[in-house]
């Protein structure tokens, strides 16, 4: 029996939304990524891009859990001293809250030239409207993917 190893004719891409409303972090930005690399396909394909096209909703009313809150990005503007840090706290407040799922997706995704690729199939808006019902997205419901996994404490 031989290996299937699929070409850019077998690849079908799909458009999803995930509503990220009172979703952990964390868990959402692993089915991110496992959608976004094709992982849920049974024609997966390690060095090709399968994943689907992911739109993410409403990703300033994220959950995070424990001290997350106050953990730190950190950038380096170039010039001396010039380490720079900002919470995630901050950052979900302020003008740009979608970049705390963003960069979380990111860092789930290996740090090569297909997961580049990759990440351009994300699009991420704080908000509840996005301008992609024209390619007319399928509606992932996380929330319940996440209710079947987790346990009940007693």
């Amino acid at each position: 029996m031989k290996t299937f190893s699929a070409t850019p004719a077998d690849i079908e891409k799909k458009w999803i939304i995930i509503d990220a409303e009172g979703v952990v972090l964390g868990r959402l930005a692993s089915i991110v990524a496992m959608r976004l690399r094709g992982k849920h396909k049974p024609s997966f394909t390690p060095h090709m891009d399968m994943g689907d096209n992911v739109i993410v909703i409403n990703a300033d009313k994220i959950q995070l859990t424990g001290n997350k809150r106050q953990e730190n990005y950190y950038w380096h503007t170039g010039h001396p001293g010039g380490i720079k840090s900002r919470t995630k706290q901050q950052i979900l407040e302020g003008a740009y809250p979608e970049r705390v799922v963003t960069k979380a997706v990111q860092r789930m995704l290996p740090g090569n030239r297909l997961a580049r690729k990759q990440m351009t199939n994300l699009r991420v808006y704080a908000g509840a409207e996005h301008p992609h019902e024209a390619q007319s997205p399928e509606v992932l419901d996380v929330k319940s993917m996440n209710s079947k996994n987790t346990r009940v404490a007693n």
